[in-house]
């Protein structure tokens, strides 16, 4: 199917990072349903933020795009 766009805030953050790797596997919105994880968080968290998108890269998980 059409990927979902999915906004997470704060993404840098304790919180968002322990949600990031449940919506990734497919827990949230269905293990057939492909997304596109869209980050935010402010720019003095930006090296951090970087940080978590090479960690969700290295999962290779099948449903990111």
């Amino acid at each position: 199917g059409e990927p979902i766009r999915v906004l997470v805030t704060g993404a840098a953050g304790q919180i968002a990072y322990s949600l990031l790797y449940s919506i990734a596997k497919g827990d949230v919105f269905g293990k057939e349903q492909p997304l596109v994880l869209v980050l935010l968080d402010i720019t003095p968290m930006m090296t951090v933020l970087e940080g978590v998108v090479m960690e969700l890269q290295d999962c290779a998980l099948p449903l990111l795009r």
